[in-house]
């Protein structure tokens, strides 16, 4: 159990939470919201020991083993596995032991090495990070990588594969789903979903909060209320209570009024002195329940288009890739035959596993990237409002919102940049400050208002929810719900496409297609695919080789039995998984030894039954993952 006591948290000079008692018990998974700055990061450096509590504490059980998502990835030579195996330090510890061992020809470090290795269930180590990489959306051939060649974005998914892969009793993940995609997103609320420990979860995305977190804690005022249920039942819960609040403070103020007017009339009069002075007393006494404060509502809008053709964008057999991209100067053909039109009132939602060609079909339909064969079309009045990935890291350190509006209107009135900025919550002073010392939410705003000012037809949106906090998604979402245009948008944030999205295009296998069905039916389709790769288009036949000595173990193609029993052996790990989850919990009530101990003893042997046939299907899975290069 994890027990807040009479906590207080500072950050500098301000008081972020104050007064807060709560617990927290083994095994809730505790979605964690409140708005900017109410301390939800900062309550996690606490629990970390980053933080000193101003005052009271914060217990947690002894010997816990914590994990959380590091911020920073370092320009390591380690290959990608390597680096998310070292996650489990004691396994790698055992492996680097017997590599050493092994190269120094010391065969009782060797034996000692692999005796510890045993112990630890290490021998699956690479298959587990294998696992965790695949459905974060790495490929195979990119697990041997450096950790140097990958960007960004790619660096915080390792990060975050390599805290799944630590052995912890509590796990610490503050926004997770930034820089996944949507299917990676549904492979790691499915992951979490069957984590046997404790989890506290900071998320912005209120469906993949509904889906994992069995209490939510909400922050707000400097005051902590903890929740049973997702977000959905957080919201009801909250809105409920806030209007009995109400109900009870207006009850109060009418007794008041009322005893105020009594006490008025006659605590001059002799014959009502003592009932005077009863209704005072009475009047001290009430608890003064405050009044409640409406927050603040964010509303932000795009302006109308100037115009409305009727037909906006059209790719004709389109060929949609990169020029000269290929080791050899070859085109880099990503899709093929692309047929696709955009006209006014659209609102589409691209779908897609991780590299199947969603961005590269949004570029193609901006004109940034030319088709390689077929034909793009576009109305003579489109005008394109695009975000993309990189839109944020594009503004200029320095220079102010006004600044970033009149380098695209120079001739424009600062008043009307003043006005338009404030319509997008960059009121007063705030629209001439460096965005220098601005969040990344605040950010992401400015980057959708310096769209919203060039009056686009379409807008064409590439994760534009990254950066942005719940009240922020809904405000986009209220705006684009009244945005009159077409809407083209790649999104991990299934709320969002909910609410603004009616046709869904799936992106996958080169092909573009539409998609008859809703998300829902969608993550069904994801699990129906299970890791099945995309087939390959025949090659011509060439010619055959001179005879050569048969390899030792020649690689067989994969079959359709291989894929069903790859998804077979998955669906049997998951259930090891649990059951194993189980038992390790009821190993761990101390009611159990009671008695002779023969249950405990039981439970023993089925955990080290458990213990090889998941070795041995670990062992399978790696066998048919390399096979059909899942």
């Amino acid at each position: 159990m994890i027990a807040f006591r009479n906590f207080a948290l500072r950050r500098g000079e301000r008081l972020l939470l104050s007064d807060v008692d709560l617990a927290l018990h083994a095994g809730y998974r505790v979605g964690v919201v409140g708005r900017n700055g109410t301390g939800k990061s900062s309550l996690f450096a606490a629990l970390k020991g980053e933080l000193e509590p101003d005052r009271g504490s914060v217990d947690l059980p002894g010997r816990v083993r914590m994990a959380s998502v590091a911020q920073e990835t370092p320009s390591l030579p380690d290959p990608a596995l390597d680096f998310v195996i070292s996650g489990d330090a004691e396994v790698h510890a055992a492996i680097v032991a017997e590599q050493r061992a092994t190269a120094a020809e010391d065969w009782d470090a060797v034996a000692a090495a692999h005796q510890r290795l045993a112990e630890l269930n290490g021998y699956d180590a690479g298959a587990r990070a294998g696992r965790l990489l695949h459905g974060l959306g790495f490929k195979p051939e990119t697990h041997g990588k450096p950790v140097s060649d990958f960007s960004g974005g790619w660096r915080v998914r390792l990060n975050l594969a390599r805290a799944l892969m630590t052995p912890s009793d509590l796990l610490l993940l503050d926004e997770p789903t930034n820089h996944l995609d949507l299917d990676a997103v549904l492979w790691l609320e499915q992951w979490l979903l069957r984590y046997p420990g404790t989890l506290l979860l900071i998320s912005h995305d209120r469906e993949f909060l509904d889906g994992v977190a069995t209490h939510t804690l909400h922050l707000h005022g400097g005051g902590a209320k903890l929740y049973v249920g997702g977000y959905t039942a957080f919201e009801r819960q909250r809105a409920e209570q806030l209007r009995q609040q109400q109900i009870a403070h207006e009850k109060e103020q009418a007794e008041r009024a009322h005893l105020q007017s009594f006490i008025d009339r006659f605590k001059a009069k002799a014959s009502k002195a003592k009932q005077a002075q009863s209704r005072m007393k009475r009047l001290e006494k009430l608890a003064g329940t405050e009044a409640v404060r409406a927050e603040r509502e964010i509303r932000i809008g795009f302006p109308e288009p100037a115009r409305m053709p009727t037909t906006l964008i059209g790719l004709r057999d389109v060929v949609a890739g990169y020029a000269g991209a290929q080791p050899d100067g070859g085109d880099a053909r990503i899709l093929e035959a692309v047929g696709f039109g955009l006209e006014s009132g659209d609102r589409v939602a691209l779908l897609g596993p991780n590299g199947a060609g969603k961005s590269t079909l949004v570029k193609t339909l901006v004109g940034e990237l030319p088709p390689l064969s077929g034909e793009r079309s576009a109305h003579p009045d489109l005008v394109i409002g695009y975000f993309a990935q990189h839109t944020v890291e594009s503004l200029h350190e320095g220079q102010s919102p006004i600044d970033h509006l009149r380098e695209i209107a120079p001739d424009a009135a600062t008043q009307g940049f003043r006005d338009f900025l404030g319509r997008w919550n960059f009121a007063g002073d705030r629209a001439f400050e460096p965005i220098d010392g601005f969040s990344g939410g605040e950010r992401a705003r400015l980057a959708l208002a310096l769209i919203a000012w060039r009056q686009p037809n379409v807008l064409l949106l590439d994760e534009p929810t990254n950066h942005l906090d719940l009240e922020m998604r809904e405000a986009l979402a209220d705006a684009l719900g009244d945005f009159p245009g077409a809407i083209v948008m790649v999104s991990h944030d299934r709320h969002l496409i909910g609410l603004t999205c009616d046709t869904f295009w799936r992106v996958a296998d080169g092909e573009v297609a539409p998609f008859d069905g809703d998300l829902d039916e969608y993550a069904a389709w994801l699990r129906s695919r299970g890791s099945e790769p995309k087939e390959k288009k025949p090659e011509p036949a060439k010619p055959a080789p001179a005879p050569t000595p048969a390899p030792r173990a020649a690689a067989r193609p994969a079959s359709d039995g291989d894929r069903r029993r790859f998804r077979r052996v998955e669906e049997l790990l998951a259930r090891l998984d649990g059951e194993a989850g189980e038992i390790e919990g009821r190993l761990a009530d101390p009611a159990l030894y009671a008695g002779d101990g023969s249950a405990a003893a039981d439970l023993a042997r089925r955990q080290a039954e458990l213990a090889r046939e998941r070795e041995t299907l670990e062992a399978e899975w790696m066998q048919l993952y390399e096979r059909i290069g899942a």
